[in-house]
């Protein structure tokens, strides 16, 4: 079982775990609704798309954009679609 956690505090788990350029995606569903925050942010990869971000917020501390997801990915990363993925301090292990 893969996990992801910032501050100590798990905010996705799931076996089902797709990793893509070293990144470990995991399904949408498996991640806590109640520590995203929208994000206005977004990002272009060539051969992904148009990535989103969330900011996280737990105990009153904000990781701004450490989540990023792919609304629409290319056909060449279809199998990142309804996954997230982590950066910015957040442990997945």
């Amino acid at each position: 079982m893969a996990t992801a956690s910032w501050n100590g505090v798990v905010i996705a788990e799931s076996d089902d775990i797709v990793t893509v350029e070293g990144n470990a995606y995991f399904p949408r569903e498996a991640l806590r609704d109640d520590v995203l925050r929208p994000s206005e942010t977004h990002t272009w990869c060539p051969w992904k798309g148009t990535a989103s971000y969330y900011s996280l917020e737990i105990d009153g501390r904000v990781n701004k954009d450490a989540v990023w997801y792919y609304p629409e990915p290319k056909d060449a990363a279809k199998e990142i679609t309804d996954r997230v993925a982590f950066w910015r301090g957040v442990d997945v292990s």
